[in-house]
């Protein structure tokens, strides 16, 4: 079996490649990383470690790997032949793969009706489906018709932490051993693969929701917070009592929604954030705060990790929250002068105010209870600075 995989960095390699590779599929990678892509067809393996006291190696064979930017027919070929599609490249670069995966489905369709799903594993809601809208930009509408009934795009929620790393083995990869694949399955052409670690499920939405405002959201506040009380990483931070039970309270009002909107069973639910907290502890995980609080522009936006299950919380539980406002205050007031969407923030605020910045950049109006206490909590931690 072959599956196609766009994305040779660590998650690509660490966390989907490891899976396929276990589920008895040769690996193609695709990627315009020179060196990552010659290291690969030239050692056609690579070890992940887990972060964990044993340290435990795994080999991972039967790999090879395409340079789209020189071998784009290479690519495109390989699409054709494949057995499964995944990527794992950022929401961001989605669109810039479109063209290619239409191709490859093109020259598939010509060869053959045999059926091919294409799973965007990103951290991002609906990664499959925004691949496949970029992808029917580009077809015909007698393509579209045949593609329907051939091709699917599973979306799918993805969950596993590969902290940034340098290694002498540049195929290296460190990652925690927990993670968390959950995709779709009434979106697929054909038969479900057969792959370990893969939890099919009717409907997403819930499980991706789930994830995203119980670990992202987490995670952006242990940066934050974290950045705010002085602290270099994520697991130094979550050792901070006052920190720990900061995300702690947050990410129990977002659990208060979640099981009141999609039936959680509450006693597990607390047992997914306990679990989540470890995960940000694990010492073995070295991951700078300045790197998971990255962008703040897109994480304070109206429908991420902060504001929504903030908004959310609002709507569904019937009262305001306080930690997770709180979090917004801290993203704020995150002026590392490293991250140029940090900087903007900051001037913004300097320019306009804090109560503009935040309706720009959240959605809320002035008048929303949220809004006002977001400035409430700004104001209070600026001044405790």
């Amino acid at each position: 079996m072959l599956a196609v995989h766009f994305g040779a960095g660590n998650i690509g390699r660490g966390f989907i490649g490891n899976l396929l590779y276990h589920s008895g599929y040769e690996t193609v990678f695709v990627d315009v990383n020179a060196e990552i892509v010659n290291l690969l067809n030239e050692k056609n393996e690579y070890t992940v470690v887990l972060a964990e006291p044993s340290q435990q190696e795994i080999m991972i064979k039967n790999v090879r790997a395409i340079n789209s930017a020189n071998n784009p027919n290479e690519a495109i070929q390989a699409i054709a032949e494949a057995d499964l599609v995944t990527t794992a490249i950022g929401p961001n670069i989605l669109p810039l793969i479109a063209g290619l995966v239409a191709d490859g489905l093109r020259k598939r369709a010509e060869q053959s009706d045999k059926p091919l799903n294409i799973i965007a594993c990103e951290n991002m809601i609906g990664g499959s489906s925004l691949l496949k809208e970029k992808v029917y930009e580009r077809l015909t509408d007698a393509e579209i018709a045949k593609f329907n009934g051939q091709f699917g795009f599973p979306d799918s929620a993805v969950d596993r932490i590969v902290p940034n790393q340098t290694n002498e083995d540049k195929l290296m990869v460190k990652v925690e051993p927990f993670y968390e694949w959950v995709v779709e399955e009434t979106k697929f052409v054909g038969e479900k693969p057969d792959i370990q670690g893969i939890t099919y499920v009717k409907d997403l939405v819930p499980y991706i929701e789930r994830k995203l405002f119980t670990v992202n959201t987490g995670h952006a506040l242990a940066a934050y917070f974290g950045y705010y009380y002085g602290q270099k990483t994520i697991n130094q931070a979550m050792e901070n009592p006052q920190i720990r039970e900061l995300v702690k309270g947050a990410l129990n009002e977002s659990g208060e929604f979640l099981i009141e909107k999609y039936g959680f069973q509450a006693a597990e639910h607390a047992k997914y954030i306990q679990k989540i907290l470890q995960r940000f502890s694990n010492s073995h995980i070295v991951d700078e705060v300045t790197r998971v609080g990255r962008s703040p522009i897109r994480k304070v936006g109206p429908n991420d990790r902060l504001v929504s299950p903030a908004r959310q919380y609002f709507e569904v539980v019937g009262k305001e929250p306080v930690y997770l406002l709180k979090g917004v205050a801290a993203a704020l007031l995150y002026d590392y002068q490293g991250d140029e969407e940090a900087a903007r923030i900051q001037a913004a605020i300097q320019e306009n105010g804090v109560e503009q910045v935040i309706e720009s950049l959240t959605g809320l109006s002035p008048e929303s209870p949220l809004s006002k206490s977001i400035v409430n909590q700004y104001n209070q931690l600026k001044q405790n600075k």
